[in-house]
This record gives C-alpha cells, structure tokens and sequence, in this order.
C-alpha cells in the first residue's frame, strides 16, 4: 500500500506543530539545544497522538504529541551518550553531546521529560483523562517500559550468550514498543474511550517498527538512515535479523503490519491514514 498525500500531509503536520509547539515553550540556556533533539525526526509518535485523538473527536492534540516527542528525544540523546551506546550521528546531524558536551546532553535530556508531563497537563480534557495520561506516560517511559527496555538491552551486549527470541521481543516491548503503544492509546485515553483496538494496533506496530530497524541496519547505509548502521552485527547482538534472517524478518514484519490493520476495524474508513502509516513503517528508509 502507498502513503497517500494525506497520510504524508498529516506526518510533516506533526513534525512541523510539535517542534514548534516545543520551541515555543522552552527558554533559558537549554533552549537551543533542547529545540536542535527535538528537530528532524519522523514525528510518527506525534502523529499516532493526533491522528487517534483526531478519530474520537479532538481536532487538536498537539500538546499531548509534542509531549511524547520530548519524551522520545529525550531517550535518543541519552542513548547516544557515550555512556550509551555512544554515537556521533543521529537523525543526519551530530548528536547533542558531540554538538555541545555530555553533560549539556544529560541536561537536555532531563529538561525534555520534566516538559513532557507539564506538555500534558495543558490539554482541556477531563481531570480523570489528563491524569491517565500522565500515568501512564510515566509507565510507558519508565522502569516497566521504555528505560526498563534500555536496561535489558544494555545487559544483554554483557551476557554471555545471545537472547532468544522471547526474549528479544521482551526487550523490544519495552524500550521501542512501550512509547509507540502509547501514542497509538492517547486519542482514547483523551476521551476515556476503550483502549483495546488501539492498544493492539500499537503493540504490532511497535514490533514491527524494531524488526524494520533492524532490517535496516543491515541493508542500510548512514547516509540515507541519518545515524551509524551495522552496530548490532559488529556489536554480535542477537536481533530479529541474525534469528530469523532477512527475508523471515521482512515476512514477520508484514504480519505484524496485517494485525495491526486488522485490529483497526471498528474504525473504518476514518482510520485509513492509521493503515498507512502501519504500511510506512516497515517500508521506511530512515
């Protein structure tokens, strides 16, 4: 399936109102490199943010989509960190430690979450709404999702022999799939709507996000994804490509992205633009 103009419409209008959304709010002497994190990526979290929010009836979400953009920066510039997985490159540009210094890049880091939450609150919803989000913002960043995540990947470049595939996806569930969720959630949770559709369409595309990473990593180059590939072969890490190979990968991939627009039924037509960014996600280049 090809992305429609409106589909790709709808994605730069979410890169576009959530970094200038974040610009406008932040001041100070991290201003600038916290606005230089946030600039340049996909926005696809953001536009999973209003394009639910958009099917139960919200014609603007940006507070709530720039939120988890500060929220997935955040993450890239802490794991770029040297500390990290200690990258130069990423989204086409130096990162924000090789730019500025490491601690400016812990800093920004700490900034972009602290907004997130405070991006949230700006949202007129009900009390009840707002609060579920933040919640379970929180879970979805924290020890049981993405940071969980990380951690799980970070032990397993130690163990001393490769994860199993139950395990991968574990990890993956957290540290990739847990923010997609998420955003795929958000446009219920605004209206204290059932999360279940949602819930199962993020699921399969956060999966499916991973194993295209990971697709790319292989058949990529820096140029074209913006940040260092052939880590994870050179690194002897088990991803979805070393166990199932590239064409199982590939296969896996597409039927994830099948459930995940199965899932979109009770939605109809108005969910279109959600079946093609599914589509998008594991055709991607960058």
């Amino acid at each position: 399936m090809a992305e429609t103009s409106a589909f790709l419409s709808a994605l730069t209008t979410a890169q576009t109102q959530t970094a200038d959304h974040i610009e406008q709010v932040v001041r100070g002497p991290l201003a600038e490199p916290m606005i230089y994190a946030v600039k340049g990526g996909k926005a696809l979290r953001g536009f999973f943010v209003m394009e639910t929010a958009r099917l139960h009836g919200f014609a603007d979400a940006v507070p709530v989509a720039a939120a988890i953009e500060c929220i997935h920066a955040y993450s890239l510039v802490h794991d770029d960190l040297p500390c990290m997985d200690d990258d130069d490159l990423r989204r086409g540009q130096p990162t924000v430690h090789r730019k500025w210094d490491d601690a400016t890049a812990v800093l920004v880091g700490d900034a972009l979450q602290a907004l997130a939450f405070d991006l949230v609150l700006e949202m007129s919803i009900a009390p009840e709404a707002r609060l579920d989000l933040c919640r379970s913002l929180a879970k979805a960043s924290g020890f049981d999702g993405m940071v969980g995540g990380q951690m799980l990947d970070i032990a397993a470049e130690k163990a001393a022999t490769p994860l199993t595939m139950e395990q991968i996806v574990k990890l993956q569930a957290g540290k990739t799939g847990a923010l997609i969720t998420w955003s795929c959630t958000a446009g219920a949770r605004m209206a204290q709507a059932d999360v279940t559709p949602l819930q199962t369409y993020g699921d399969s595309i956060g999966l499916a996000f991973q194993i295209a990473d990971d697709i790319l990593d292989v058949t990529g180059d820096a140029a074209e994804v913006g940040k260092a590939t052939q880590k994870d072969e050179a690194a002897g890490k088990a991803t979805f490509v070393s166990l199932l190979g590239l064409d199982e990968a590939k296969r896996r991939a597409a039927g994830l992205v099948q459930e995940a627009c199965d899932a979109l039924s009770p939605y109809g037509e108005d969910a279109q633009s959600l079946r093609e960014a599914a589509h998008f996600v594991v055709n991607r280049r960058k």
